[in-house]
Formats: C-alpha cells, sequence, structure tokens
C-alpha cells in the first residue's frame, strides 16, 4: 500500500495571532510532526484548502516557514480563506492550471490523486465563503477521470458538494454540487474527499463515497440546529491517511494531541 498524508483546514495566521485562543502554527508543527514521525514512507502530503486565515502574504510566508524543509512532496489546494495570488507570491512553483487554478494530477501505481480548486474568485468577497468549481475546472476533472486507464481515483475538494446536517456549514458548500456528484457518479470507481467543516464525517451521496476531515487546529461542532459557520471547539488536531490499496482506497482519522496511553493487552496498566 502507498500512503497519502492528508491535512485540512491549516489556519494559519501571522505569527503570534490565535484562533480561540489557539495557536495554528504551533499545532500544524506538532500534527505535522507526528504523521511524518509515524508516515515517513508516505508518496504526497495533501493540503486540502484554506491554509491561511486570511489569505495575506504574511500568513503564507508562515506556511512556507513551517514546510520548507519537509522532504515529501507537498500538494497544496485553495479554501474559500484563501488567496491565489497571494499564495502563488509564496509559492510560485505550485502545480496549476494555465487558467492559474490550483489543480493537478498525479498517479501512484494504480491509483489516481486529482486535487480541484473551489475558491470563488478573483474578486475575493469579504465574508463569501461558498465554493464553485467553473467550467473549465470541471472540464479538467472530466478529462483527469476520463484518461486514468482503469485507476482507482481519489479526488480532492475543499467545499463538500453535499449535505452534512451541520447547517451553518451546508450554507457555504460547493453552490454547484450536484454537477461536480453527476460527474463523479458518472466515472465512478472513486471516493471523495473534503474540508472544509473541521470535524470526521463519512458517508454517501448520489452513490459518491466520501471523507470529511478534522483540523490540525480548531474543530467545528455536530450542531444541526444552529445556521451558524462560526462554531468551534478546542478538541485534538488531526490529519487523515489514505492507503492507496489494489481493491480501492482506505481512510484513517488520527488526533494528535490527546495524552491517550498505548497499552500492549486488556490487562495491562503499566
Amino acid at each position: 500500500m502507498q500512503k497519502i498524508i492528508i491535512f485540512s483546514d491549516l489556519h494559519i495566521c501571522a505569527p503570534g495571532e490565535r484562533i480561540i485562543g489557539l495557536d495554528p502554527s504551533a499545532r500544524f508543527e506538532m500534527v505535522l510532526e507526528s504523521a511524518l514521525k509515524d508516515h515517513p514512507d508516505a508518496a504526497a502530503i495533501i493540503l486540502l484548502g484554506d491554509l491561511t486565515h486570511h489569505g495575506h502574504p504574511d500568513e503564507y510566508r508562515e506556511l512556507h516557514r513551517i514546510i520548507a524543509n519537509v522532504r515529501t512532496p507537498i500538494i497544496p489546494m485553495m479554501g474559500n480563506h484563501d488567496e491565489r495570488d497571494a499564495f502563488l507570491g509564496q509559492f510560485p512553483d505550485a502545480p496549476r492550471m494555465t487558467t492559474g487554478h490550483l489543480q493537478h494530477h498525479f498517479d501512484v501505481e494504480n491509483h489516481r490523486v486529482i486535487t480541484l480548486d473551489s475558491l470563488d474568485g478573483p474578486p475575493y468577497r469579504v465574508g463569501h465563503h461558498v465554493g464553485r468549481l467553473c467550467p473549465e475546472r470541471l472540464a479538467f476533472l472530466e478529462d483527469a477521470l476520463a484518461t486514468r486507464d482503469g485507476r482507482h481515483a481519489t479526488v480532492c475538494i475543499h467545499h463538500p458538494p453535499f449535505d452534512t446536517g451541520i447547517l451553518g456549514m451546508d450554507v457555504i458548500k460547493l453552490e454547484n454540487g450536484d454537477e461536480l456528484l453527476d460527474l463523479l457518479a458518472k466515472h465512478g470507481n472513486l471516493h471523495l474527499i473534503c474540508g472544509h467543516v473541521h470535524r470526521t464525517i463519512n458517508g454517501q451521496t448520489c452513490g459518491v463515497p466520501w471523507t470529511v476531515f478534522k483540523s490540525p487546529c480548531h474543530q467545528g461542532l455536530i450542531d444541526l440546529a444552529t445556521p451558524n459557520s462560526h462554531l468551534s471547539t478546542d478538541e485534538a488536531g488531526a490529519y487523515g491517511l489514505a492507503l492507496l490499496c489494489d481493491e480501492g482506497v482506505i481512510i484513517h482519522h488520527q488526533d494528535v494531541g490527546t495524552a491517550a496511553r498505548v497499552f500492549g493487552d486488556y490487562g495491562s496498566e503499566d
């Protein structure tokens, strides 16, 4: 099996800034260190969007500082808290389309991994957090799926194209989610990975199996009644691990910093 490490919703701020009292840089550094220690053989790392909290150049400089010495290949993606131009100012070599959108695909043995850019803009409108895939980005995905020669596909996008039941996040999902789901269902033999919600969620919509990952920083709440997308909690940070195997993909979720103990057998307390 090949491994892909996945981090979603880093929300890196300028040094010294906090989110609900948490330091996003320190949280990401801790989770990143844990993931690389346990999986130094990973084929790639995917950063699933919301790399920064405000999309400011100094925040991307801080992200660059944190990942500069990581040897595992890193594929960055855009989320609703990002700005492409500011990102590309710090990461000019990031893979992208001729349109400037940060979309990419790569093959790992009998798997194709596809990363999509669901950031709606420019213009970047303050308070506008809904995602969108324009016709050019959907055409890129169509081609990537049609030319994979039977490979299983893992498709990554920041904004979920489906409802999760968490009202505050469902109102800022992917605006044209039905188009994406129809395209994925037509091709099949794939798994969809999303971020944005800051929760561990798994399901299937329109025949498309999907996974949502938590954040290394702050987490969302399972609130099915309040239409507030800012509800957050300081639960442990986390990362995802995709195991690419002959039969498909296996998804793991790993919390970091819980101080949980590991026992060798059920009867041991030492």
